[in-house]
Order: structure tokens, then sequence, then C-alpha cells
């Protein structure tokens, strides 16, 4: 059978005056020599059967000769990468207000966290920072920028974030009073695993839970020597 062309159904001797009636009005229709009829089309094919008991000429669309759709390659989609959480916490003798004002200072975080070399806040956005990360990990030296921004916090009780661009991660700073004179301290960092460090994702979140708990350790006698120097009532 030629290309661009389907089968018709041979009619019956009662409809063959009609179909020749047909043929002749319609130049894509045409008969063979063995009394088939074919429609040609360029893009599609159609085939033609009568209704049995009728001398009348359906024209449907056959789904095995309709030319199949074109195949679409798929979307590009990276691959994405795992999220991993971290969560630790430290009990510090000062009261909350003080510890709530220690880690709100952003530019001081790197004398007390080991692994951040840098914070920049921007002098036309305060609420957004530039944040460096320098350590080696796992074996490994790696470094790490992002631009973060400080959501809006509850004074004395919560301070969070999420990055904007770079490392992607998010956390929050929790403070909860334990006395007039100290507070508890939780820290949760929920971050995407870099792919350099995809390796050794299974090793990464202890790994940073002890760094974290190194700088909460850190933070605590860096803010306890800041209440040292607050006059007393």
């Amino acid at each position: 059978m030629a290309a661009g062309a389907a089968c018709c159904y041979r009619p019956a001797a009662a409809g063959r005056a009609s179909l020749d009636a047909f043929a002749t009005s319609s130049p894509s229709l045409r008969p063979s020599s063995s009394g088939v009829f074919f429609i040609s089309s360029s893009s599609s094919r159609w085939w033609m059967r009568r209704r049995r008991g009728e001398g009348k000429v359906r024209i449907s669309t056959s789904s095995r000769a309709r030319a199949k759709p074109m195949s679409r390659p798929a979307l590009f989609s990276p691959v994405a990468m795992e999220w991993q959480e971290c969560s630790t916490e430290i009990e510090v003798d000062v009261p909350c207000s003080v510890a709530y004002q220690c880690y709100s200072e952003r530019e001081t975080i790197p004398q007390w966290m080991p692994f951040i070399s840098s914070v920049k806040i921007l002098e036309d956005k305060p609420d957004q920072s530039r944040w460096t990360l320098k350590y080696e990990i796992l074996g490994r030296d790696v470094e790490f920028s992002w631009l973060a921004r400080n959501m809006t916090p509850t004074k004395n009780q919560k301070i969070h974030w999420r990055s904007l661009e770079g490392l992607q991660n998010r956390g929050a700073v929790r403070f909860f009073p334990k006395s007039s004179s100290t507070c508890r301290v939780q820290l949760t960092v929920a971050y995407e695993v870099p792919e350099i460090l995809a390796p050794v994702a299974s090793a990464l979140k202890p790994f940073l839970e002890g760094l974290l708990m190194q700088g909460l350790e850190r933070f605590a006698t860096f803010a306890k020597e800041r209440y040292s120097k607050i006059p007393q009532p």
C-alpha cells in the first residue's frame, strides 16, 4: 500500500452507486483495480466503512492508521540533592535577652562559630548578609558562600533565616528561659548537601552537629563575658 493512503471497506453492490458519486466529488478518494477505495491524505489517514443494513458511508478515524505522535525529548530536570538537618542545644549562664542580643550581632558570629570565616551585613539591606564558610570537612578543604535573609524575629525568643543564593540553607535559633539568669539556646540548621560532599553525606550530619556544638560552647563563653561587663542593678 502506498504511503499516505489508507484502505477503505469494499462496498456492496447496493452501495456502489453512492460511493461512485462520492468518489467523483472527492478528488482525494480513488478506487483501486480491485474495487477497494483509498483516501489519500498528507497529514492523516482515514478509512471508510458502510454501516450494516444501510447504503450510507461513514468516514471515521482509525486508531491503527492514525499517525504516531512524534516523541518529545524529556525536559531537563536537575537531580535533587539531599537535604540534612542538624540540631543541638546548650544551657547558657545569661538571661534570654542577653543571649538573644549576642546572637543578633551577626558580624561577631565568626568569633565563636568555628567554620564561619566572615559575615557581612548589606548596608542598603540590613536584613540580608553575606556569609563565607571555610573549613576542612572530612578530609576536604571546602569554601562556600551564600546570601541570607533574616526573617522577622521574635524578640528574646527566636531568630531565623534562609538563604537567597549560594549554598542552600535555612535555620533558627530559639531561646528558652531557665531562670532569671540562665537560658537554653537551641540551634537548628538545614542545608542542601553540596555535591563535593555527597560521597560522605552519611558522615556529614554528625560531623557538623559536633561543630555546631563547639560553636555553641564558645558562644556560651562569649555571651557570659559580655554579660559580665553589663552593670548589674
